[in-house]
């Protein structure tokens, strides 16, 4: 629903084709290259999480694009907090207790993820680089088959997105330690952040749109305006929180400060852990 409302943004707003069509990355699934060589004309947007723009750029060894420079920020859609989730075969039932845990058994705990340079993988790349443990990754093909071995205990833990692990957790078949979120989770507010343990602590997905980077700012401006007042609707913001997303907003410069602040910090990350992708 929220998809739909602000594909339509465009000809609310009077960014639209003359007959009256809404944006056309938002209508079908395009990727990051394709808008970023787009014209600049308001009429393709590209609905992004964190990877083509913060994550690919220091895994690939050359891109068909730049996302700093050749994508314009328009607004910061939302941020899903992932759920740091145990078998509940595994002993520890807090953070500390895991790390613990973890330190006992160096290279034998082992974290399931979406795939090599996820936000999974590189969530629990951040919290061995922070806690000082050493966990072993094992990437499947896509969050289901990934929570799927979790559940079945091929696995010891998972960093998810809430949305997809909450009915595990409330069944009792995935056991929750902690959000990686800096501030707690509503939907779960007796479970602490990882942060509470290694400080500054944060990891998780989040969407944002963007335009090609030569789209004229009067365009820009509207877009943003008119996704802004859709993002302050009630019923989608209670879609979004249902969905255990939080809804952002702001301004262009709200999410490019966000792109350059995720850019710098998984480059980080990354290369301190020495992940690649053959």
């Amino acid at each position: 629903m929220a998809r739909r409302r602000i594909a339509s943004a465009a000809h609310d707003s009077g960014v639209a084709s003359p007959e009256g069509a809404p944006c056309s990355a938002l209508r079908r699934r395009i990727g990051a290259d394709v808008v970023a060589k787009s014209a600049p004309d308001g009429y393709t947007l590209l609905m992004s999480s964190p990877s083509p723009l913060v994550v690919s750029p220091h895994l690939l060894k050359s891109m068909p694009y730049d996302p700093q420079k050749d994508l314009a920020p328009v607004v910061w859609i939302a941020a899903v907090p992932a759920l740091m989730v145990v078998h509940p075969s595994i002993p520890a039932k807090t953070v500390p207790e895991f790390i613990k845990l973890a330190k006992s058994k160096p290279g034998q705990l082992t974290y399931s993820s979406s795939g090599n340079g996820g936000t999974g993988h590189l969530a629990g790349a951040l919290f061995d680089l922070g806690a000082g443990t050493k966990m072993i990754h094992v990437p499947y093909k896509g969050t289901g088959p990934a929570t799927t071995a979790l559940v079945a205990g091929e696995v010891t833990l998972s960093f998810g997105e809430s949305i997809a692990l909450l009915p595990h957790i409330k069944s009792g078949r995935l056991r929750a330690l902690a959000v990686t979120t800096l501030k707690r989770f509503p939907i779960l507010p007796d479970l602490p952040t990882v942060a509470e343990t290694i400080p500054g602590y944060i990891a998780g997905p989040w969407y944002g749109i963007l335009v090609p980077a030569k789209t004229p700012a009067d365009i820009v401006a509207k877009l943003n305006g008119a996704v802004g007042s859709i993002l302050r609707m009630p019923d989608i913001q209670a879609n979004l929180a249902n969905a255990g997303a939080e809804t952002k907003g702001g301004s262009p410069a709200d999410l490019a400060a966000q792109i350059k602040d995720e850019s710098e910090r998984w480059g980080r990350v990354i290369k301190a852990a020495g992940i690649k992708v053959e």
